[in-house]
């Protein structure tokens, strides 16, 4: 997923803080400094508007976020907001899209077992730390086709990263080469949004490591295998 950078020459005096901003915000006198990079400045001031949309995501929930609310935390002027990002939708798509654009890779532990509780381990924290940002992201993509568009992208970029735990499960022997890593995935995750995000419950220290538990017993017995070419999937 890559953002598509506004020119800097787009970044004019509106983009100098509301007098309700922040001291130091993007637009005070340090930005006239000639050293700086042509295009660091646009790169600040989306780093500072995305923080923004995190945190009023996690304090206000969807209902409560604002173009306005960002702009005046972000320390920038609306019209900057609403020239890059055009509306709520635009914000939360760009949110997801910047999640896509780090380096993380699945924990490889030595075993099937482990990869697969250390990312539930991983999925309960961010499901559970606060601000629930993760959770209200989901949530707003039920009503923003734009956040939904970005979220399926980020899904699949996440998916495509932990197949390499069926990998490396296949080179260690303890998969079938034909087992279908995405499904496995779905499998050993699952749980975790159920109970998690459906549900409304409380964590379950034990669950991550029951999901994958019981998502490596299916895999070893064949349930993920993939069908041969013209048989019927045994599932």
């Amino acid at each position: 997923m890559t953002d598509t950078p506004d020119s800097p020459d787009t970044l004019d005096a509106s983009d100098t803080p509301d007098s309700s901003a922040s001291p130091g915000a993007p637009g005070d006198s340090k930005d006239a400094s000639p050293a700086r990079r042509p295009g660091g400045r646009t790169a600040r001031i989306r780093a500072q508007v995305l923080d923004a949309v995190r945190t009023e995501l996690g304090a206000h929930g969807y209902e409560g976020l604002s173009v306005e609310g960002v702009a005046a935390r972000a320390g920038v002027h609306r019209t900057t907001v609403y020239r890059r990002w055009q509306d709520v939708g635009g914000l939360l798509a760009d949110v997801l899209d910047a999640a896509g654009e780090d380096d993380w890779q699945p924990t490889d532990t030595g075993s099937l077992h482990g990869d697969l509780t250390a990312l539930n381990d991983e999925i309960q924290a961010s499901l559970t730390s606060g601000p629930p940002v993760v959770t209200g992201l989901i949530a707003a993509s039920f009503r923003s086709e734009q956040a939904a568009r970005a979220q399926r992208e980020l899904w699949e970029d996440r998916y495509a990263r932990c197949e390499a735990i069926a990998e490396r499960a296949v080179a260690r022997g303890e998969l079938a080469p034909d087992t279908d890593a995405r499904r496995l995935l779905v499998t050993a995750t699952a749980p975790l949004y159920h109970h998690l995000v459906l549900l409304r419950a409380d964590p379950d220290p034990r669950m991550p490591e029951q999901a994958a538990a019981t998502a490596v017993l299916a895999a070893r017995a064949g349930a993920f295998a993939r069908p041969e070419p013209g048989g019927d999937d045994p599932t």
